[in-house]
């Protein structure tokens, strides 16, 4: 079997997201040094490649490696023909469009017919300019992009944000949104079906730990009478499984999985009914 290569990104809280993920859902991966640019799984059926961020849809188009964890906000400025697969609720932010604060415009339009553009994202940043109309000249900028206004490199710029923060510490103000961006899977198109197979794999396994990060299992001993009390606010995946306890004909286990933002009422309202030897245990990983 082929070994499925997967590139990530090197260095950052992303990385270690991405690496905790990858091993939570069963990848095995050898211990990782800080300088670590090439790891493999234990039985040799995935490995690992650390890169920049930036440069991961590269890699994919040359074929290094056959999937990449990056942000869509990469893909896009790269323009590489790849599949997005999977998205993630994190690793969010978006792309805007700020100006100095004391500006008189409030949106794109406003803003003169050819302006100084500072940006990382050249690409997008030129595109979204000529759809609004506006001829602009770009500044491309690698890093602290949000001081070239103040220093009068550029009238606009183009950047991500998560919070804003950042921005209103540099008098900024956002006048457009361009997109949103998070963490994305992206793959190849030119795979074999065994590396689709085991990608398709992978993705239940990650899929499988995300669901089971929202969900606690709960067991608890019930009168047997308050069983239907209990499926109103406690119906699980499907119902709660019952079972009988030995020696006790008015009492059963019931096992179920609950919200984790619901286990503290779930808690309240069971003991209300008569629960006892109430036990709340972590889930690992949930297939649906």
């Amino acid at each position: 079997m082929e070994e499925l290569k997967i590139a990530i990104p090197n260095k950052g809280r992303l990385s270690e997201k991405i690496y905790e993920l990858l091993n939570a859902a069963g990848l095995n991966f050898e211990a990782k040094s800080e300088r670590c640019l090439h790891i493999s799984t234990q039985d040799k059926k995935c490995s690992l490649i650390f890169v920049r961020t930036q440069d991961i849809p590269k890699f994919l188009e040359a074929k290094v490696a056959h999937i990449g964890f990056t942000g869509l906000d990469i893909v896009e400025e790269e323009g590489i023909d790849l599949d997005v697969i999977k998205r993630f609720d994190f690793g969010y932010c978006d792309m805007v469009v700020a100006v100095r604060e004391e500006d008189k415009y409030q949106k794109t339009e406003d803003l003169p017919d050819t302006i100084n553009v500072a940006t990382s994202f050249p690409n997008i940043a030129k595109k979204f300019f000529n759809k609004k109309g506006k001829t602009a000249k770009i500044i491309e900028v690698n890093g602290a992009v949000e001081i070239t206004p103040s220093l009068g490199l550029s009238d606009v710029i183009v950047d991500i944000t998560s919070s804003g923060s950042t921005l209103k510490q540099n008098r900024l103000k956002i006048i457009d949104k361009i997109m949103d961006s998070s963490c994305v899977i992206v793959q190849r198109k030119d795979l074999n079906n065994d590396i689709k197979k085991q990608i398709e794999e992978l993705l239940l396994a990650l899929d499988a730990v995300i669901d089971a990060k929202e969900k606690k299992y709960l067991m608890v001993n019930l009168p047997k009478n308050k069983l239907e009390e209990l499926k109103s606010f406690l119906p699980g995946l499907s119902s709660p499984t019952v079972m009988t306890l030995w020696g006790d004909e008015d009492t059963v286990a019931v096992h179920v999985v609950v919200d984790k933002d619901k286990i503290y009422d779930s808690i309240n309202h069971l003991k209300r009914i008569g629960g006892r030897g109430i036990l709340i245990l972590t889930v690992d990983q949930m297939v649906r």
